[in-house]
Parts: structure tokens; sequence; C-alpha cells
């Protein structure tokens, strides 16, 4: 039997890519428009993305985070891009009361990155939903965020969205510079494998990934992009239906796997 409710939220694992998918019109952005119009619109937003990994916890708390463009070598429109959305002190308190006793550094100097903002920018255009970031302890093992996260669960019952960015395959070394080239064999299989245990609700292979093998060692040769996906797999409840937004396998080496748990509307 589902323990979800009508009021709960979903929960959301964004594959973000090349942050170029913030510009213009591809597939990515319709279906991350889609899912938006899709679930209730949320009270707020905590997102964990790849790209704010850090020694210890910390969780943004002003009330207007900047839009960072912590990247190089994009056209100029990409770097003159904002996403104004407020912050939420308020939550980024509840998100220090409801993860003691890990210690939480309340931050007010990080913002909003690429990771967060090049998908939001498509979600909720307006940038009218108040957004906190929570950042990834780089010195914990897997296990540490999916049980971290755990404790984050009341908060969908309180209009706010659980959402993630990152990308399960994410094997930069080995990208292939055609946008028409092929997937390699190890990534196409490990998305495959990833998928096929977030269909089935079997939750510790994926947390102990290191143990899949060769492809899983190809596609994770760091752990940051990989480890949001912890975050929203963990929000999942007995009987909660698991969906795939977008998919595929982008310049050989970059899974673009988007995940969510929940219904939409």
């Amino acid at each position: 039997m589902s323990t979800a409710t009508p009021s709960r939220m979903p929960a959301v694992f964004f594959a973000h890519g090349t942050p170029m998918n913030a510009l213009g019109e591809n597939r990515f952005g319709d279906a991350w428009r889609h899912y938006g119009a899709s679930i209730p619109k949320p009270k707020a937003i905590l997102m964990v993305s790849a790209h704010w990994y850090t020694q210890g916890t910390a969780v943004t708390a002003m009330d207007a985070p900047r839009t960072i463009h912590d990247f190089g070598g994009f056209p100029q429109a990409l770097f003159d891009m904002q996403y104004p959305a407020p912050g939420s002190p308020a939550l980024a308190a509840r998100v220090h009361d409801l993860l003691a006793p890990v210690q939480v550094h309340m931050d007010r100097s990080w913002g909003l990155d690429h990771g967060t903002w090049s998908v939001l920018v498509h979600v909720y255009p307006r940038a009218d939903i108040p957004v906190v970031q929570l950042s990834i302890d780089g010195t914990q093992p897997p296990q540490f965020h999916y049980e971290l996260a755990k404790r984050l669960a009341p908060l969908r019952d309180e209009g706010v969205l659980i959402a993630a960015s990152g990308n399960v395959v994410h094997n930069l070394r080995t990208m292939r510079r055609s946008e028409q080239a092929g997937a390699y064999d190890w990534a196409q299989q490990f998305e495959t494998t990833v998928r096929e245990h977030l269909r089935r609700g079997e939750h510790a292979p994926l947390i102990d990934y290191e143990k899949l093998g060769q492809a899983a060692r190809m596609s994770v040769p760091t752990p940051e992009h990989y480890l949001p996906l912890l975050y929203v797999m963990a929000q999942q409840q007995e009987g909660e239906p698991v969906s795939f937004i977008t998919e595929g396998i982008e310049l050989g080496s970059i899974s673009m796997l988007s995940v969510a748990i929940g219904a939409t509307a």
C-alpha cells in the first residue's frame, strides 16, 4: 500500500548536462517545462547540485541568492543569464534542524550555481519560487548522503520540492565532441542498470554503486554528479511510482536520465 498523500510534493533528479541546455529550445528543456507544469506549485525548492561540493554540509541562508556562472568557454549569452529567485532563510533553518546532529553551516556567500539555475530556468521560468541549495559533503561516503537525505522527507509534506541536479553518467575525459556521437557501451550499460534498479525500488545497489563493475567505475569517475541522485532516491516511500522525465546518452558519456519520485498531477 502506498504511503503517499495527496498533498505530498514529488521529488526529482534532473540530469542537467551542458550549461547550454539553459539557452534556447531542446527536448530536455521541453521536458523540464512540462514537468514543472504537471506538479503542484511548490512553496519552496530545496536543491542539491553537483556543483556545490564541499567539506562539511552547508545550506544557503540568504534572502536573495546570486546567480553563479561557474563555468568557462561558453557564449556570452550564458554568462548574461540571471535567475533572480528569492532565497528562504526559514527553509534553511528548517533544513538545519532536520539534519541535526549533523552540523550544517548557514551559508550566505554561495548562491545558485548552474546545476540549479540551468534547469530551473525551464521548470520555473518566472523565478518566483524561493530556492535553497544544500551542499554535498565530499568527505562522506554514499551511505551517509542517502541517510542524510531521508531526514529531509518531512519537507515534502510541507510543500517543498526536493530536487537534485547532476548526471548518472558523467565522464568528461571520454566525452565525444560530436553531438551525433553514439554512446559508449559502458555508459549505456550503466544508465540501463541504474534505471532498472530504480524501477524495481532497489536502492542498496545504487548506494554501493562502485560494486556494479567496470561500467560503474567508468561512468562515475568522481562522485559529485552521481551523489545528487541518492538525495532524491531516498525520498521514495513504499509504493511511490518512479518515472523518467528525460533519458539518453549525450556526447558519448553524459547521461540525461532524469528521475521523478511520486505522482504528477
